[in-house]
């Protein structure tokens, strides 16, 4: 089959990619020149284990070509994939300019029928609005297809090539049936392919983004009044998550999630609901408790120095620039609200992630006071207290007793609680963590 695929950002690469391995001829376009030469030499712009291979065998066996044009690509693609970014605007609603761009470019430029497929994240009636794009410019016949993604940074690629499910959202049976064929490799282990109309496709995305969330930030906020009553957040971790009801995913306390998916959803889809008049206050309160959740460390490091006053002159090392483990990607990072929050109380960070160093330079700008080393262990040097905001594995194991020779003081704040309390007693660290008590040495 030809496959399009508009857009080669996380989703866009991954899907064109994948679609290639199972033996489809996939071109993919973007707009940015640089970034396509890149690809076409088999240069992965962003980090994502696997990918690089899948990329570089699929172009070898030339299965998987890319373009600037777009003209060039509605003519290749029996499937137009649109995978291009909607951001949030000011008001949080994801920005559809890039989305209807493409639909206007298909519209102008097919010369027979076409299924053209929503795989960016986009708000309910999303679907409507690219159909009458298309059509104000066509009399060919096209199909549009909602199928949302449901890719984890750092495993998309297993996440693509072995889904939990496929939801197609659409009423137009020969659409239907090239989607459930252009899956069918990937559903061998018989997850289901879920079909339901357009707009429930497009709402499934945000639905599921928004539960996902809102686990995380109930865990936080519980974690909250574990600190006050004593209580260990890790052992009522436990003893919820083996519930079958509830199960374990998405329960572990820290300081926030971020990233390009989470953030972004949640404030769309109470954007949606507020232009129906439909009130959401569980996802409004899950985007203030993760708001407040991501200065948790900051507070923590305040009060144990005797207030935001002392921090001045103090040089922290810190450990995770990256929202998660296994991407170079820093939106919406905790790292960020860590690192902007110390600078500007007068402190002084040398920063280290195996991943994300140069987008997070990028994204936090020319700020001053801010160093990035080659190690993690390079990054303690004379430091005051070390900070974790990223449960990279490399963290978990580390030589405890380097890191308390090479800090001024055994002090450490672990927004991801990577270590047991009482190892960290026994090594004769001072230890914060999120939802647990302290562990304070005489």
């Amino acid at each position: 089959m030809n496959i399009t695929v508009v857009g080669t950002g996380y989703v866009g690469l991954v899907a064109g990619a994948c679609f290639a391995e199972t033996g489809n001829d996939v071109l993919c376009i973007d707009k940015d020149a640089s970034k396509i030469k890149k690809l076409e030499n088999a240069q992965i712009p962003i980090y994502e284990p696997g990918l690089e291979e899948i990329v570089e065998r699929n172009i070898k066996e030339k299965r998987l070509i890319f373009s600037t044009s777009i003209e060039e690509g509605v003519k290749f693609g029996d499937v137009i994939f649109i995978a291009v970014g909607t951001p949030p605007g000011a008001d949080g609603s994801a920005d559809l300019s890039g989305v209807l761009a493409v639909a206007e470019s298909i519209g102008k430029y097919m010369k027979g029928p076409k299924i053209v497929v929503n795989k960016s994240t986009v708000p309910v009636g999303t679907g409507a609005k690219v159909r009458a794009k298309i059509e104000a410019l066509t009399k060919h016949p096209v199909a549009v297809v909602s199928n949302p993604e449901f890719l984890k940074e750092g495993a998309a690629i297993d996440d693509f090539m072995k889904p939990d499910r496929v939801v197609i959202g659409s009423s137009d049976q020969r659409a239907i049936d090239v989607m459930k064929e252009l899956y069918a490799p990937f559903v061998r282990n018989n997850h289901p392919i879920i079909v339901m109309d357009t707009v429930s496709a497009e709402m499934t995305k945000y639905a599921a983004n928004t539960a996902l969330a809102t686990r995380i930030t109930l865990m936080n906020e519980i974690s909250a009044l574990c600190e006050a009553t004593g209580a260990d957040i890790e052992a009522v971790r436990q003893g919820i998550g083996t519930d079958s009801r509830i199960g374990m995913s998405f329960l572990f306390p820290g300081i926030g999630y971020g990233g390009s998916c989470f953030p972004k959803d949640v404030q769309a889809l109470i954007k949606t609901a507020a232009e129906f008049g439909v009130p959401m206050d569980v996802s409004n309160a899950v985007e203030k408790v993760n708001e407040r959740q991501k200065s948790l460390l900051v507070k923590k490091i305040e009060k144990h120095f005797g207030g935001a006053t002392k921090i001045k002159g103090k040089k922290f090392a810190l450990w995770g620039l990256a929202f998660k483990p296994q991407t170079d990607d820093v939106r919406e990072a905790p790292a960020l609200v860590v690192v902007k929050e110390l600078l500007k109380l007068g402190a002084t960070i040398q920063a280290f992630d195996p991943e994300a160093r140069e987008t997070f330079r990028v994204a936090l700008g020319d700020e001053k006071g801010i160093s990035y080393v080659e190690s993690n262990y390079e990054a303690l040097d004379a430091a005051d207290a070390l900070i974790i905001c990223t449960e990279w594995n490399e963290f978990r194991r580390p030589n405890f007793e380097k890191i308390r020779d090479s800090l001024k003081t055994p002090l450490i704040f672990d927004g991801r609680n990577l270590f047991a309390l009482d190892k960290m007693r026994q090594h004769g660290f001072t230890y914060y963590s999120v939802g647990r008590p302290a562990v304070i040495q005489g």
